[in-house]
């Protein structure tokens, strides 16, 4: 494997301003996304949250981690492996790529290991939260252990042998494993012992047993290791090494292949169980010959093998948020209710009169499911059509779609089966809903459906009426309670016009390609972005207010990032709040220096979609699901809407997008080289955190 890339040149002086397409002016996709989990992981290093909060922010930056393995790291080493030579935006070779991403990613995980064992454990402990390592064990503790074991771990465990008479055993992704050295026979002999996910990674001893004040833990795969001899009776157990495997798991349909959507995908994941290693990590003391026996069985080779330190899968420490410690979490907070459960009733007429935002997770998602209640109980309601993308466990909206069935109501409800991760979980919910009669759309072969959308039709006395729902997230109550996400409930005809027709395409045949309110992809999104942008410049160069906000969670698209470095040229400036990746260089002399980029890492997940433009002094807004990448451009049905409403678009500029620019707490600013630097409030001026401010700006809002 090639050694990694050399670091961006900091010349800018040779650029040629003509030339847009230089490697030079393009940030790497996959080193942006792991500058993200690294803002990620300065949040669990950060003292100013509350402790408990920083665990969780360690987990999160672990299921992150785990992810970029099993797409992004997966996907580039497939090429890799085939001998597909493939260049980056930046200019970087595939095995470049490999290597640059390697150093990267194997230095986050120390940070990680570093992260956990000097920082945030010492701290849970001075709280008395301990987590115990075998040589802390007292007698008492090895005791209480052992029948521990016996009775809730052994009956779980199934030790599988690896000789001549048993094939190497099948490793699942993301599973934590014991590779077992066993004296048998007079020859050493090798198992594997699955750690099971279904039993808690951490085991809390009682308290009369903890050795220091508090609560004491220990982790499950000590106990076993512990305990691993009774699995091998009348055998000498030699050693037990741990080890993971990450797979992977990205899904490719082939559209000449597939006759049926659901078919296909579920037969895609179970090959997706036997997907290629993209990274094994094992203990750091494991012995020569044990990892080599993996690297042979799992057919890979030295470069996506990972020695580890200390603990394996931080995705765990998701579960020490459960503890109940409330002081050692962000203080609870009560999100306004548009309409309660019992003012259904009063849905339609008052979004007849007027059009209502929503801003989660300050509003509820009860407002979303209030709003589908009434379309239900509505007896003059006759069809509601939904899109539905990560539905999340134990829905509330999937008993509505039902019931609404039940009552004789026509139910149409798009559910995305190749929602990356959530593809298992969707087949079983599309199922359940066509079951009871709805007419369900399994999504389109060749696009993903990512816009979320609602429409409801009513008869009423004067003819039929339509009312709908467009959202920046998911129809997901739990991600909304964390995920900042924006909604809008509407009336608006040209808005519902445009929206029925998206519904007919997605479940009949369309090639519709424009719209005359919404902006829309494949087709009409790129060319309408395109537009808005060209007619800023087309200001600016007259000399009337110009200006560009982008705030999504990625900004990838060449294509894109060329027209906003010529608004840029043109005098437009722009500001973008950017969540994750952005391939997109900022200040370049004579390019980029009117581009600021900014990255917001806080206590909810910033997940909205807003486009501002500034218009001459006539602003438009757009919300929707679209970020700035090829796949939401072009290979995904995705919506924008324009918010009519003239005191909602000032509110979503000075009340969400100027705080958001003002953080000088919890944002981040791009530099021109790739690097991001914390932003600081001036000396002497207390600084801002704009996700505090909206809790408390819209607190107030909701006595008032």
């Amino acid at each position: 494997m090639a050694a990694p890339a050399p670091p961006v040149q900091q010349d800018w002086s040779n650029l040629d301003p003509n030339d847009l397409s230089s490697p030079a002016l393009f940030i790497n996709r996959e080193l942006s996304w792991l500058s993200f989990n690294e803002r990620v992981l300065a949040q669990a290093q950060d003292a100013s949250h509350p402790l408990l909060e920083r665990t969780r922010f360690l987990a999160i930056t672990g299921t992150n981690l785990d992810e970029f393995f099993m797409v992004r790291v997966a996907t580039i080493l497939k090429k890799f492996r085939a001998g597909i030579e493939d260049v980056s935006i930046d200019g970087q070779t595939t095995d470049q790529q490999l290597a640059t991403i390697r150093a990267r990613a194997l230095a986050q995980i120390a940070d990680q290991t570093d992260c956990w064992s000097r920082s945030l454990r010492p701290l849970l402990a001075a709280e008395g939260i301990h987590f115990l390592e075998p040589g802390d064990y007292t007698p008492a503790i090895d005791t209480w252990l052992a029948h521990y074991f016996q009775d809730h771990i052994f009956p779980v465990l199934t030790p599988l042998a690896f000789d001549p008479g048993h094939p190497f055993p099948y490793v699942s992704n993301l599973s934590m494993n014991l590779a077992v050295r066993v004296r048998h026979a007079g020859r050493t002999k090798f198992a594997r012992v699955k750690v099971p996910s279904m039993l808690p990674r951490f085991i809390a001893l009682p308290d009369s047993m903890s050795p220091q004040p508090g609560v004491s833990h220990v982790f499950l795969e000590d106990v076993i290791r512990r305990n691993i001899q009774q699995l091998f009776p009348g055998t000498q157990v030699e050693g037990a090494h741990l080890f993971r495997i990450i797979r992977d798991t990205d899904m490719v349909i082939q559209e000449d292949e597939a006759d049926d959507l659901l078919e296909t995908v579920d037969r895609g994941l179970k090959q997706l169980r036997y997907g290629a290693p993209s990274l094994l990590q094992v203990e750091s003391d494991m012995p020569k010959r044990v990892l080599s026996i993996l690297i042979e069985n799992f057919e890979v080779d030295d470069d996506v093998v990972v020695r580890t330190t200390d603990r394996l899968g931080y995705a765990d420490w998701h579960s020490l948020y459960k503890l109940h410690r409330p002081v050692l979490k962000y203080p609870a907070f009560t999100p306004r209710v548009l309409w309660p459960p019992n003012d259904a009733d009063k849905v339609f007429d008052q979004i007849a009169d007027q059009d209502f935002l929503i801003h989660h997770p300050f509003d509820s998602f009860t407002s979303i499911e209030t709003f589908l209640r009434a379309a239900v109980e509505d007896p003059h309601v006759i069809t509601i059509k939904i899109t539905l993308y990560r539905i999340g466990a134990n829905s509330p909206l999937v008993d509505l779609l039902i019931e609404a069935a039940e009552r004789g109501k026509q139910v149409a409800v798009l559910v995305e089966l190749k929602a990356r991760f959530d593809e298992r979980n969707n087949i079983a919910w599309a199922t359940r809903l066509e079951a009871a009669g709805i007419h369900v759309v399994y999504g389109l072969m060749n696009l993903k459906v990512h816009c979320k959308l609602c429409l409801v039709v009513r008869r009423e006395a004067d003819g039929i009426h339509r009312y709908a729902h467009v959202s920046t997230g998911n129809y997901n109550r739990n991600t909304s309670q964390v995920y900042t996400d924006l909604g809008l409930f509407t009336a608006d005809e040209a808005v519902l016009d445009d929206m029925t027709e998206v519904f007919n395409s997605l479940t009949g045949y369309s090639n519709r390609r424009s719209y005359n309110a919404l902006l829309v992809a494949p087709g009409g999104l790129r060319q309408g972005l395109r537009a808005l942008v060209e007619r800023e410049m087309e200001h600016a160069k007259a000399g009337r207010p110009a200006r560009v906000i982008v705030k999504n969670n990625a900004v990838a698209d060449s294509g894109m990032i060329k027209i906003l470095y010529r608004a840029s040229q043109a005098g437009v400036p722009i500001d973008m709040i950017v969540r994750g990746v952005c391939c997109l260089r900022p200040g370049i002399p004579g390019i980029s220096e009117r581009i600021n980029v900014r990255s917001i890492v806080g206590q909810f997940l910033e997940h909205s979609r807003i486009y501002y433009f500034e218009n001459g002094g006539s602003p438009e807004v757009y919300i929707g699901s679209a970020d700035l990448m090829e796949r939401n451009l072009d290979r995904r049905v995705e919506v924008l809407c324009p918010v009519h409403d003239p005191a909602m678009r000032q509110l979503l500029r000075d009340a969400v997008l100027e705080v958001l620019l003002s953080d000088t707490d919890r944002a981040w600013t791009l530099q021109t080289d790739g690097t991001y630097i914390r932003t600081t409030a001036p000396e002497g001026v207390p600084p801002l955190n704009s996700q505090r401010f909206l809790l408390e700006w819209y607190a107030a809002q909701h006595e008032g």
